[in-house]
């Protein structure tokens, strides 16, 4: 169901008896607040300017405002009134039809807008994942990476003539670099001007293009590149490589680089900042004695000792067999192994006697514990 429009003196925030210069200030101010450059992350900027724009050419007209002030918005359709925003790709192009572009501080806003010859461009930025081990991520590695980049041209090194051949003033602009075009608004002819789509803005063109890139002054090349990653680096963190992303365009400098590292799920641990987190199976006889085993490490079997006693979720922790710190040399995070206490089963005949046994011996005491509810249901699962 279409969304009937606002009161355009409710829009502008003017009296009903508000004169023309009253109008024509509240929507500059209005506009102002609605500018791409204050508004980017406004996905709602357009509509509101659109709105805005909207009231303005019903209040700033003397017969459509007489015929709003009598009939409302049902009489201003039924005269044929509608805005005139088809043709407009942004509400750039919105601000550049009622308030002119260029660079200069002309028009009314004076300071917004573009215009003229483009100047040196930034090229963009690279992102590319580099897949390493938990070990490799430990000790620091180097890897190979290969992606396709944007380079300036071999050939023309970037200007985009054939070499030996001449760069001349462009035809199309004669060599400004821009476009004038006549564009209807609310105010008349408006004159805005864009960049010229033979030369992008330079004013120059090649006579011969280079036939390597066919005059862009830039191609697409795969790239090798081998990078290093230092230790103790974490699953999705990322290397910034500064000046290494797509060529810049008419001389300007490089993108970066980003190598997001992705480290490989590690059967034997789970990583908790430095730290790194392991599974001990312990049956319960030898919970219940106490015994020694083989705990693994990143850098090998360790032994830790199980307690008399030890009950299911317990931890061990083994100082400094955990993760580098990163940036932090010869620091390391703590290797933490959680006791899991397992319950025999596919007992042998002897195995089963010496367990009922020992059953039969166990006393209230032996099971006791001062634990809560509450700190048992804890250590049960986990909390």
């Amino acid at each position: 169901m279409a969304t009937r429009p606002r009161d355009p003196y409710e829009v502008l925030g003017v009296e009903r008896d508000a004169d023309e210069t009253t109008i024509k200030k509240a929507f500059r101010k209005l506009a102002r607040e609605l500018h791409p450059d204050v508004n980017r992350h406004d996905p709602d900027a357009e509509e509101k300017f659109k709105e805005a724009a909207e009231a303005y050419e019903i209040l700033n007209d003397a017969e459509r405002r007489a015929t709003y002030d009598r009939y409302g918005h049902d009489g201003l359709r039924s005269g044929g009134f509608a805005p005139n925003f088809e043709g407009f790709g942004s509400i750039s192009d919105l601000f550049d039809a009622f308030f002119g572009g260029g660079g200069g501080g002309g028009g009314m806003f004076g300071g917004f807008g573009g215009g003229g010859a483009a100047g040196p461009t930034q090229g963009r930025d690279i992102a590319v994942n580099a897949d390493i081990t938990l070990a490799q991520a430990a000790t620091g590695t180097e890897v190979e990476l290969s992606f396709e980049a944007i380079e300036t041209c071999e050939v023309c090194h970037g200007n985009g003539a054939k070499p030996g051949t001449p760069i001349v003033t462009c035809e199309r602009c004669g060599g400004v670099g821009v476009l004038q075009q006549v564009t209807r608004s609310p105010f008349g002819q408006v004159m805005r001007q864009t960049a010229c789509d033979v030369c992008h803005g330079e004013g120059k063109v090649a006579s011969e293009p280079c036939e390597q890139c066919d005059g862009r002054g830039r191609e697409v090349r795969r790239r090798t590149l081998r990078v290093d990653v230092p230790e103790g680096i974490a699953d999705g963190q990322r290397i910034r490589l500064s000046g290494r992303g797509h060529a810049g365009e008419r001389g300007g400098p490089p993108g970066d680089l980003y190598v997001l590292v992705r480290i490989t799920a590690d059967e034997r641990f789970l990583r908790d900042g430095d730290d790194l987190v392991t599974v001990l199976d312990v049956s319960a006889p030898h919970a219940t004695l106490g015994a020694a085993f083989k705990a693994p490490t990143l850098d090998g079997d360790v032994e830790v000792r199980v307690a008399p006693g030890t009950q299911p979720g317990e931890v061990i922790v083994v100082r400094g067999q955990g993760m580098p710190r990163l940036r932090r040399p010869g620091r390391r995070g703590d290797l933490r192994v959680v006791v899991n206490v397992v319950v025999p089963r596919r007992l042998s005949r002897e195995q089963r006697k010496l367990a009922e046994k020992l059953a039969e011996s166990m006393t209230s005491e032996n099971v006791t514990t001062d634990e809560s509810l509450v700190g048992k249901l804890k250590r049960i699962i986990g909390g």
